[in-house]
């Protein structure tokens, strides 16, 4: 529950009127950007008119039906057959609301009906490889014949095709094959263990294993051979088996086939087969730190109008531009950048470290690929910003947007970008995730962007903040939930006939709204602050505190090259506040250090942002999608075993779990 004193204290540390923006959109841009040719477009064609960004959401939200169906028409959907009702609501509730009753589409369909000629489709770059161009008529054959292959051996609508592979064109290739045929889609990054991967395809009952021999991190190759072996033992449901030659070219596995003779030997037209428009695109997965991971499942439609809107209105992406975001083909980014070909646009796309050979490569990257929208995790930028990279921002006058997800951008870490790139460009932070495989909050290149803070609610998103007697507030922090349903929401999870799992991730607090577990306050001005995970924030006398606003001050400390807080309670619900931090190379945990550390969350929050104790950790556990494991952290610290918090399959680094289980066993809570 909140207290006076808590929203007393929020309301007057961070929230200041006076706060100049880093960024204010030039008059060119306003003009000539997607968002506002839509609200002309709403103007001349409904006879709606907004004079801002606040009014064209408010309606987005309010008038669900009609501004849903005014994206149907104005990204000029392609339908087999035409909806009936665009929203067919459950008597209870948002779970079972569908979506543009009857229509069949082809989300693939829509990637070539955009395509440009005059640029390439996909520019590629790996650790071993340098910058390569595909061309739309290549990826259009390769996609046409895996798609014939994809047929010939007998792949129905809705069988699943799973895929272990890296962000290489292959991947992409694959998808868009799969789709193109009715099926549905699921991928996992080579850098799973084999427990993680299993635990995932397992669920789906995968048709088709696509696999690579191997791939390179950090300079350094891993061969997969033995592991995608296993793999095919441990998946009965598969029936074929396709091997990518990534690492040698010359790779080969008896019972597979070789992607190299699918090339070759599948000659057809591409052809898309539409499908309804709740027909599964494809299953993501939540972490699985605390059990089973839940087979989150997307519709066709709901991620081909959503990431229009989000790609097209929030970020402004046209064709022509080239879009670029980090990712792994496990993580929901991924999917999400894959959509910046529905617009037209070229799709960078980079394999290996982001650090390998030095934290330069992704920013060389960008200037060599002309790269118009660059996107990354936060914990990306914040190390840039702590290990000093010198971005060349004279270099990269093709960059107009930088894009950040995975965690809440620190507002120290806003300020590094604009001054080490160009004041002029947009700083785009987002949230969402894999739930929606898009984002609930973003940017608008109608609005300034503020230090610390998220420019808006995306359109069509009822984002509110509940106090603690479920009531929207405005400048107070309180429990995000999404009032209204989205057509990306998930269809259901794969394995959850009776819906158990979805309903208790997301409508048990709150049983006709959406609680997504994050803490958050909409300001004044319509912009959003994340400060954290609400079932990873406690109170202290008074006090809630959100673990991104300890990060937020940590990020200040250049001796300090990481931080997991942690707040593990006894059975009284009493405990205390403990910081472990990662030291910079050369650097030591001394006593000053501590007291400056302390003396600065003092002065930016409270005292009772101090933790009891801060100590020095070897490294900070992450999930394989770069997200800190406070609550399987906490869970340890609290005496549970680590095999029941969580599996290490799940873990982009398991060998920094033993230094807590070896702290747990001293610890006093």
């Amino acid at each position: 529950m909140f207290s006076v004193c808590y929203n007393l204290n929020f309301i007057d540390i961070k929230m200041s009127d006076s706060l100049q923006p880093l960024w204010k959109p030039g008059k060119a841009l306003i003009e000539q950007s997607n968002l506002k040719k839509y609200m002309d477009w709403l103007f001349v064609k409904k006879g709606l008119h907004f004079k801002d960004y606040e009014g064209v959401w408010e309606w987005s939200v309010t008038d669900l039906e009609d501004f849903w169906a005014s994206l149907w028409e104005y990204f000029n959907i392609k339908a087999h057959d035409m909806y009936f009702d665009v929203i067919s609501r459950p008597r209870e509730g948002m779970m079972g609301t569908e979506w543009f009753t009857r229509s069949r589409i082809s989300y693939a369909e829509h990637v070539f009906r955009n395509k440009n000629q005059e640029n390439p489709a996909i520019i590629f770059q790996s650790e071993r490889e340098g910058l390569t161009e595909i061309s739309w008529a290549a990826l259009e054959s390769r996609v046409a014949a895996v798609a014939a292959w994809l047929r010939k051996s007998g792949i129905r609508p809705g069988d699943r095709v799973a895929a272990v592979v890296p962000n290489c064109p292959e991947a992409i290739v694959a998808f868009l094959a799969t789709n193109a045929v009715g099926g549905i889609w699921s991928s996992c990054s080579p850098d799973f263990g084999h427990v993680g991967i299993v635990d995932r395809f397992r669920q789906i009952e995968p048709v088709v294993l696509i696999g690579v021999d191997g791939y390179t991190y950090n300079g350094k190759p891993f061969s997969k051979m033995e592991e995608l072996s296993n793999l095919v033992s441990s998946l009965p449901s598969v029936q074929r088996v396709v091997l990518i030659p990534y690492l040698d070219p010359d790779a080969e596995m008896e019972g597979t086939v070789s992607w190299k003779d699918i090339l070759v030997s599948n000659t057809a037209p591409l052809e898309f087969l539409p499908v309804s428009f709740s027909h599964p695109i494809w299953i993501l997965y939540s972490s699985g730190t605390t059990g089973k991971p839940k087979a989150i499942t997307h519709s066709v439609g709901g991620c081909l109008l959503e990431h229009l809107k989000a790609l097209v209105f929030h970020q402004n992406v046209k064709q022509g531009d080239r879009f670029f975001w980090y990712s792994t083909t496990g993580w929901m980014m991924w999917n999400y950048a894959v959509s910046s070909l529905l617009t037209g646009a070229t799709l960078v796309i980079y394999d290996g470290s982001p650090a390998y050979p030095d934290k330069q490569s992704l920013w060389n990257l960008a200037e060599k690929a002309r790269i118009t929208h660059f996107g990354g995790g936060a914990a990306y930028f914040s190390s840039c910003m702590k290990e000093g990279v010198k971005i060349p921002g004279d270099r990269l006058r093709h960059l107009q947007t930088i894009g950040s997800t995975g965690s809440p951008l620190a507002a120290q870490v806003y300020e590094w970008i604009y001054q080490q790139v160009r004041r002029d460009v947009w700083l785009i932070s987002l949230s969402g995730g894999t739930d929606i495989c898009s984002a609930f909050v973003s940017g608008s290149p109608l609005l300034p962007v503020y230090a610390g803070e998220i420019q808006c609610r995306m359109l069509g998103c009822k984002m509110e903040a509940y106090n603690e007697n479920g009531v929207p507030v405005i400048n107070e922090v309180g429990e995000m939930i999404i009032a209204e349903p989205m057509p990306s929401m998930p269809l259901y999870f794969w394995g959850d006939p009776e819906n158990r799992r979805y309903r208790s991730s997301y409508f048990e607090m709150y049983p006709d709204v959406w609680r997504h577990g994050d803490w958050i306050k909409i300001t004044s001005r319509g912009s959003v602050i994340i400060y954290g995970r609400s079932d990873t924030t406690r109170h202290r006398a008074g006090v809630r505190i959100g673990t991104a606003e300890i990060y937020s001050v940590i990020d200040q400390f250049s001796e300090v090259r990481d931080s997991l807080v942690v707040y593990p309670e006894d059975g009284n619900g009493e405990g205390k506040m403990s910081l472990f931090v990662v030291m910079n190379t050369g650097e030591t945990l001394t006593d000053a250090l501590k007291k400056k550390i302390c003396a600065e969350l003092r002065a930016q929050y409270t005292p009772r942002h101090i933790p009891d104790e801060i100590i020095e950790a070897p490294d900070i556990p992450y999930t394989i999608s770069g997200k800190k494991m406070e609550a399987p952290v906490k869970k340890i610290l609290q005496g549970e075993p680590v095999d029941k918090v969580v599996g290490k399959d799940t873990l982009r680094n398991p060998g920094s779990l033993p230094f807590f289980v070896e702290w747990a066993k001293n610890a006093v809570v």
